[in-house]
């Protein structure tokens, strides 16, 4: 009854393994939502993850939904999540089978609406701002005169014209000019990156390093201004070694990047104002400076002494930076011995417990344990072995019934096997005959054939074998060396030979092939006493 339940499906409905199940509902999702846009808050987002990706939820007051931007999408992302940001999330919903959850796979991000971006311009002024980027102790001052500036901005619109006819107006310098773009996507990827690759510049190297940067764009709306809020954007310029005038927008556009600038200047225009002088202000001023010059020199050098007196007393002294490693060694040094010891004294009892299960009367017990379990093994083999006796002496009774009722079933079979064999045995002789005629044909063929291509014809037409002493046939004269015993086999029989050098003679009319005179001269040994005037079997 079992077996049938197990064996048979009460149902006709189809069987699916978990794997195929999860794919049919991933398929399922995936083709049903393949294009949404969803309104939500993000929750639980920590930043991309090491892989680049960035993993958090979007929620509302009812539900929530897992939601995950691959790598290659959040490079591109205009606006960067942000904890409790409501977005409009586009992508499409997919399944993740190895935990049978489902989530967002987001392509694009947008704040909902202008208040959005608001809050989030607020929301982020409050963090950067509490991490110190704004604060008016760390901004420095520009340089009185700079030798070089650079302009970080768009090199096709009007603003970069303004800035170059300002400078030049007022002291002409040399300005270098990073173009970005400066509005839409990536702008504040790009803008980030030139004021981070001006700070890179080296001193003296084949581009000169600008004393003072620029960094303008003409008016807009909140959107259009909103890559100078982008906080890649806001950190570059905090961290910018470089003295930074900011120059977003008109009088009254106010971005992210002017509370980190070093200055803020109300117009692109008025950015150059503020980076160079004017030339002839500068020469009325000249001659004046030059009596204070001598008294700022002596300040200077002792505010630089005193600087380095400061960091002189900074400094750790030797002991000081030695102290802790040497007390660590000498602990060490010190419990290094206590641990050898104890080391060993583990290692003795170890020792000791394994040396105690190898007792004499441990082993005689084992012992004693064993040979009972073989004896009880052997009088359950004897009593097996006495079962099976008993079983066959039962069989062999049911045979001997049997047999007893054998010789009248045989004598009733036997008549009829008896004219069954006599026919078999007619049929039989008959086959055999035909078989042996047959055979006998093909044995006179082969015999034939065999007579054909034995060697022992060529042998009836005059020819010889030479042998070795191993009786290995020689095909060619240099295999054999003077003085050794051979074999020639004819067509009649075997003589033996010696092998020696041929005398120089005259040559001799040599006897027909065949002939008895022919194969008495070839046979014929010389003295053993003289090989070498033996003649020649070749």
């Amino acid at each position: 009854m079992s077996s049938f339940f197990e064996n048979d499906s009460p149902t006709n409905l189809a069987e699916y393994s978990v794997s195929e199940l999860s794919g049919s509902i991933k398929r399922t999702v995936e083709s049903a939502f393949d294009q949404v846009r969803v309104r939500g808050e993000i929750s639980g987002y920590r930043g991309p993850h090491s892989s680049g990706h960035a993993y958090f939820s979007l929620k509302d007051d009812r539900a929530r939904i897992d939601a995950v931007i691959w790598k290659g999408t959040f490079s591109r992302l205009k606006f960067r999540p942000e904890e409790g940001m409501e977005v409009i999330a586009t992508g499409k919903v997919t399944t993740f089978p190895g935990s049978s959850k489902y989530q967002i796979v987001i392509e694009t991000l947008e704040p909902a609406g202008a208040g959005a971006l608001m809050a989030l311009l607020e929301e982020r002024k409050r963090k950067l701002g509490a991490e110190g980027l704004f604060e008016a102790g760390r901004k420095r001052r520009l340089p009185f005169m700079p030798k070089v500036i650079g302009v970080v901005t768009s090199p096709t619109g009007a603003v970069i014209r303004d800035i170059l006819h300002r400078i030049s107006d007022r002291f002409p310098v040399h300005v270098l000019v990073w173009p970005v773009k400066v509005q839409g996507e990536g702008s504040g990827d790009e803008v980030a990156n030139a004021i981070r690759g001006f700070n890179e510049f080296a001193p003296g190297g084949p581009v000169p390093r600008p004393d003072v940067l620029i960094v303008a764009r003409g008016g807009g709306s909140l959107e259009d201004l909103w890559s100078f809020n982008d906080e890649a954007v806001v950190r570059a310029t905090a961290a910018s070694e470089i003295p930074l005038i900011s120059a977003v927008g008109h009088e009254t556009d106010w971005t992210l990047i002017d509370y980190a600038a070093d200055v803020r200047a109300p117009t692109p225009t008025g950015a150059a104002e503020m980076a160079v002088p004017v030339k002839a202000e500068l020469e009325a001023q000249l001659a004046s400076l030059a009596a204070r010059l001598q008294g700022s020199v002596g300040r200077q050098m002792d505010q630089r002494r005193q600087a380095i007196r400061a960091l002189l007393r900074a400094l750790p002294s030797l002991d000081q930076l030695l102290g802790l490693p040497r007390r660590r060694f000498d602990e060490a040094a010190a419990g290094l011995g206590r641990g050898l010891e104890l080391n060993t004294l583990n290692k003795r009892r170890a020792f000791e417990r394994t040396a105690s299960h190898l007792r004499p009367d441990v082993l005689s017990s084992r012992i004693v344990e064993r040979r009972q379990m073989l004896s009880d093994r052997m009088s359950r083999a004897q009593r097996t072995v006495e079962r099976m006796i008993d079983r066959g002496r039962a069989r062999i009774g049911r045979a001997d019934a049997v047999f007893a009722t054998l010789p009248s079933r045989l004598a009733a079979q036997t008549g009829r096997a008896r004219d069954h064999l006599g026919s078999l045995s007619r049929h039989a002789d008959t086959a055999i005959r035909h078989q042996l005629a047959r055979l006998r044909g093909e044995l006179v063929a082969q015999e034939r054939v065999l007579q054909s291509l034995s060697y022992k014809n060529v042998l009836k037409r005059g020819y010889a074998v030479v042998r070795d002493d191993a009786d290995r046939p020689v095909s060619v004269a240099a295999a054999l060396a003077t003085g050794v015993a051979i074999s020639v086999e004819f067509a009649d029989g075997r003589i033996g030979a010696v092998t020696g050098d041929i005398p120089a003679a005259p040559s001799l009319a040599k006897p027909p092939e065949g002939t008895p005179s022919h194969k008495k001269r070839v046979a014929k040994p010389a003295a053993a006493a003289d090989p070498p005037k033996q003649g020649s079997l070749f």
